[in-house]
């Protein structure tokens, strides 16, 4: 029997099993590749956590200069968010997503020399050493450079995956979160402990150019490997492209009957963005304070301060963990087609754990690491889950505006949460209370989440509210 004849014809019913293995078709071939997009991705983001046990000390710089450089590149992120992911659906992902990425992967080895660059009399006028104005000035260009990535891949998903499907291919591909901490916890901290002084370069010298690298490579890969879209899929038969096509243009139908966004302007306009950008604000508050800081709080449970690779080591037990729970969660959301209570008791998880941490004294070891585990496993599942929400009711240029405004909105809670810990801990030589703000941030962001209308879960089973 032909393929178009076990699919049915194009303009016929698809029949189950060829629509289940259409899906997982384009499935084995995107989110292995978009998997290791964002690893990449996001290990160059955070791995200034690590790097910063051995800089801060080489640099002279202070908790609070370190939690500045940290959080200012969720600046440099959230001004150019939005214009990224609307020149992403204009252009087509393919060449926006290189770009992206070839310059973060520059910029990221770049801030091995942050300590070489001389600014003359600016930084003294500015209160700051070269050092540390370098190293703000190259914190604020990579999130420049990478605004617009993780919308962007949000916005490609739902190019490919009706709402339906999305949640649990959303938290296969955000794995690489935590993927990206398991792997690179070890590989950094090894970095960091065995290649210090190879070259006359220190170990987190070497972090940041070998941990560069693989983003400019992967990103002329992106050209190569990554299409637009289904119509644009030589690796697909022209039944499958029809039956792609077709779910989603399916799903756009039902958007329009219960109030469908689509303009750039319509984004703006609906309070429901809104209100989702400040849910994500509370949750990514408190995921970058503990992502940021993690390695430092591992490192005081009494691993000795030359130990790098013992730090990452542990490090990996709250992510590997997490990578587990959000496929759960988002999973589960997807077969029961509930979205509200999985997300906002995903963040009460977060934050749950996030009282433990201020709770649990100190020289438990072993009961705090639980704890960040709480932390890591809550949140995560929360924005694996979360992105199926504005989702539901966004489409065309307003998705791709709507979940920039979100994710850049959000992410300024990239800047203050970090923030916030150093200045706790430069205050009170303590985390305790930067903890407890921090889990009143994550109850506030599941309040309003449960506060908020049921939102319409286009092509989600029987088209249903996102409940």
């Amino acid at each position: 029997m032909s393929e178009a004849t076990a699919a049915g014809s194009s303009v016929g019913q698809y029949s189950r099993d060829f629509e289940e293995a259409t899906y997982a078709k384009v499935a084995k071939r995107l989110i292995p590749f978009l998997f290791i997009c964002y690893v990449v991705a996001f290990l160059d983001r955070v791995n200034v956590s690590f790097a910063k046990l051995q800089m801060a000390g080489d640099l002279k710089f202070s908790d609070t200069v370190y939690s500045f450089g940290a959080g200012v590149f969720f600046i440099g992120y959230f001004i150019f968010e939005v214009p990224s992911n609307v020149i992403l659906e204009r252009v087509g992902a393919k060449m926006w997503i290189a770009r992206i990425m070839i310059t973060w992967g520059i910029i990221s080895s770049a801030f091995m020399f942050v300590h070489q660059v001389s600014w003359g009399g600016l930084a003294v006028s500015l209160g700051y050493t070269d050092a540390e104005l370098t190293f703000y000035v190259l914190r604020f260009l990579l999130g420049a450079a990478e605004a617009g990535f993780f919308p962007g891949i949000i916005l490609y998903l739902t190019y490919w995956w009706p709402a339906s499907r999305r949640a649990r291919i959303t938290a296969m591909f955000m794995t690489a979160i935590a993927i990206s901490n398991v792997v690179g916890s070890p590989v950094s901290g090894a970095i960091m402990q065995y290649m210090d002084g190879w070259n006359g370069w220190r170990g987190w010298q070497w972090l940041f150019l070998i941990e560069g690298i693989p983003s400019v490579i992967i990103g002329v890969l992106v050209i190569v490997l990554l299409d637009n879209g289904p119509k644009h899929a030589k690796w697909l038969s022209e039944p499958e492209k029809d039956l792609l096509e077709r779910r989603l243009q399916e799903a756009e139908r039902e958007k329009a009957a219960h109030g469908q966004r689509h303009s750039f302007t319509d984004a703006f306009r609906d309070g429901r963005v809104w209100a989702f950008a400040l849910v994500y604000f509370c949750g990514v508050v408190g995921f970058y304070a503990v992502n940021f800081w993690l390695p430092t709080i591992v490192q005081e449970l009494g691993i000795d301060k030359k130990d790098f690779l013992k730090v990452g080591l542990v490090s990996m037990i709250p992510w590997g963990v997490a990578a587990i729970s959000m496929v759960v969660v988002g999973s589960h959301s997807d077969r029961t087609g509930e979205r509200r209570w999985h997300a906002a008791g995903s963040l009460l998880v977060g934050a749950l754990g996030m009282i433990a941490v201020a709770v649990i004294p100190k020289g438990h070891a072993v009961l705090s690491v639980a704890a960040l585990t709480l932390v890591t496993a809550g949140i995560l599942s929360w924005v694996a889950t979360f992105w199926s929400l504005p989702t539901a009711f966004l489409s065309g240029t307003a998705a791709a505006a709507g979940i920039a405004w979100i994710n850049s909105v959000g992410n300024l809670g990239g800047h203050f949460g970090p923030e916030l810990i150093g200045h706790i801990r430069k205050a009170t030589g303590a985390n305790e209370f930067a903890f407890y703000t921090l889990a009143l941030m994550a109850i506030i962001g599941a309040a309003i989440i449960l506060a908020m209308p049921k939102t319409s879960n286009p092509g989600s089973r029987g088209g249903k509210a996102a409940e």
